[in-house]
């Protein structure tokens, strides 16, 4: 995964959360992701997130993986 897309996943990610009035730790139990991957995730130096991850974040904020991907 592009170096850019990930930055942009990430701010999507960051945006998504705070939106819904969540912290870092409550979406990591919602999505049953590590805490630590979630702040990974939303950092500057974010792996590239596996479909099952991408997925797993669209279910716990109610949408689409595909919106999620909306950047």
């Amino acid at each position: 995964m592009d170096t850019a897309i990930r930055l942009k996943l990430a701010g999507r990610l960051r945006e998504l959360r705070k939106k819904k009035g969540l912290t870092q730790e409550q979406l990591s139990e919602l999505s049953r992701i590590d805490y630590k991957h979630i702040q990974l995730l939303e950092s500057k130096k974010a792996p590239a997130a596996k479909l099952d991850t991408i997925e797993k974040l669209a279910k716990a904020f109610g949408i689409s993986p595909s919106e999620l991907l909306k950047f």
